[in-house]
């Protein structure tokens, strides 16, 4: 699998709010955009979904190359994927 480097925290430390990105950097010219921004959906993932579905991009899609690459069954992939969804489905609700 792909690596992701280290997952921004999702809720406050303090009250467990959720977070916002407040500033962003750029390390080659130090160009810095400041506000108040939203974090990406998928970044509420955990870092095994994040890369379950970089992985799954990558064989375009398709669960039964998902299913060869990862040395599982299809229906085991499958459900994978039904409670990565299900789990994206349930940040719409809060």
């Amino acid at each position: 699998m792909a690596t992701i480097e280290k997952k921004l925290p999702q809720n406050c430390p303090s009250c467990s709010s959720k977070m916002k990105v407040k500033k962003m950097v750029c390390p080659s010219c130090e160009t810095e955009v400041d506000g108040l921004f939203t974090m990406p959906l998928l970044s509420s993932l955990s870092n095994d979904d994040q890369l379950f579905i970089v992985d799954f991009m990558k064989v375009g899609g398709s669960l039964k190359d998902m299913a060869s690459k990862m040395k599982l069954s299809y229906p085991t992939v499958r459900n994978h994927l039904d409670e990565i969804i299900e789990r994206i489905n349930s940040f719409d609700k809060k």
